[in-house]
């Protein structure tokens, strides 16, 4: 047996995978109510929505050049943070990676349906087992296979762009800036779920050759090539059908496509859409197997999550644990599905608690700082770790008025955290001695 996971993953996997897991099922609805009422100005607003998360990359950057680790965000925290506030968070993460599974295996069920008739929830299942299989033989086997399906999904948006061109219309350039901030600043709140989930490629430090160079490099990739998507995406689809066309469809690349492609654009972005919907799942599921292997190596979940397989070098007991937990959400009510409305917070709570671990490396662990390949001083690792930190907490109350349901229940998850995590640090605790 060993407990050391295997180096699999590759820069292109890296980009591929925070990439992937931004361009999901977002592009396929966001577009429509973003130009309701960001009119051409959600150009603008697609730029400064990848700002924040400009912000989130480089202090993920700097973390990762320093201490890369897998589940970094978790291992972070925990290290320079505190170990409550490290559970806190990923507990959270638990809860919302086990829905977003169950909403995109929803979603994808859907969109096949536009094509042909499908039985719901046994599809959804074989999707699990098949992102399950390929993240239990091997990280490089789930890597490779998500960056097969990240450079599918690129060609399908290249022949939506190209069949577009002729009809582009350059004058929206000076038209996205002439609507006046208040629209584009109504568009921001959407626009900003494009772009969440980049950071995925630090997650799987441990498992990357040279990760402190590879991984900051391959963050920095996926943000460019996700903004240059959306534009290219946002440009074409206001270009072929307008602002109101597109604010008016509940299909929004569905009804440009249509515009540039005739009948061959149901099965085009129909395919896009389960090409996208397949890839996030994989990454959100990499991702929540590993955050269970980090804490059950912690201690703060059962041990035997921390085992990893001798011949795979992957945290096999984990993958099998979140393969159930995402099979116990086919039985949920689908009026859970609302809890999306909040799966922004536990990400935004996760920003937060990692600029605060960046913040405490620069003020208090120079030791730390000094092993970074990214030579930032700590005084802009401190103005940069703070500018996140307010941002992840504006960003994750902005659906409170909403909704405020999902941030009860939420809160009601994380309180049955906290009283498992007294309960074991109790039994853990050194005893006196006599």
């Amino acid at each position: 047996m060993t407990d050391q996971l295997r180096h699999g993953v590759r820069l292109i996997d890296l980009v591929m995978l925070g990439a992937g897991t931004a361009i999901g099922a977002s592009i396929f609805s966001v577009l429509g109510p973003a130009a309701q009422v960001g009119r051409e100005g959600i150009l603008v607003a697609c730029v400064i929505a990848a700002l924040p998360m400009v912000l989130f990359g480089l202090v993920y950057a700097y973390m990762a050049s320093a201490v890369p680790r897998t589940a970094a965000s978790f291992e972070w925290q925990r290290q320079f943070t505190h170990p409550i506030i490290a559970f806190g968070i990923v507990w959270l993460r638990i809860l919302s990676n086990a829905v977003v599974m169950i909403v995109l295996g929803t979603v994808l069920v859907n969109y096949l349906g536009k094509v042909v008739a499908v039985p719901g929830k046994p599809v959804m299942f074989g999707l699990f087992l098949a992102v399950f299989a390929l993240n239990y033989l091997g990280v490089a086997i789930a890597a490779r296979a998500q960056t097969i399906m990240m450079l599918l999904l690129l060609a399908v948006f290249a022949v939506f762009v190209a069949a577009g061109a002729p009809q582009l219309k350059p004058q929206l350039v000076t038209q996205s800036m002439s609507v006046g901030w208040v629209p584009i600043v109504a568009a921001l709140p959407l626009m900003i779920q494009l772009f969440l989930g980049i950071e995925t490629t630090t997650e799987v430090g441990e498992e990357v050759a040279d990760p402190k160079r590879v991984v900051p490099l391959g963050l920095a990739l996926a943000l460019v090539l996700t903004v240059v998507v959306y534009l290219a995406i946002a440009f074409t689809a206001l270009s072929l059908v307008g602002a109101d066309a597109l604010a008016a469809s509940d299909a929004p690349l569905l009804t440009a496509a249509e515009k540039a492609l005739g009948p061959v654009a149901l099965p085009l972005i129909v395919t896009a859409a389960v090409l996208a919907l397949l890839k996030s799942m994989n990454a959100v599921f990499l991702v929540f197997a590993r955050f269970l292997y980090a804490m059950g190596k912690a201690g703060v979940l059962p041990a035997p999550l921390a085992h990893v397989h001798p011949k795979f070098g992957t945290p096999d007991v984990a993958t099998v644990v979140a393969f159930a937990a995402c099979c116990l959400g086919l039985f949920l009510p689908s009026s859970l599905l609302f809890l999306l409305l909040a799966v922004n917070i536990p990400t935004m709570m996760k920003y937060l608690g990692s600029c605060l671990a960046a913040y405490v490396v620069a003020d208090k662990h120079p030791e730390v700082h000094a092993q970074a390949r990214l030579r930032f001083s700590p005084g802009l690792v401190k103005a940069l770790s703070a500018l996140g930190m307010a941002a992840a907490v504006i960003i994750a109350s902005l659906g409170f008025g909403t909704d405020w349901k999902p941030y009860a229940l939420l809160a009601g998850w994380l309180a049955i955290g906290l009283a498992y995590y007294a309960l074991v640090s109790r039994k853990t605790a050194p005893r006196p001695s006599a």
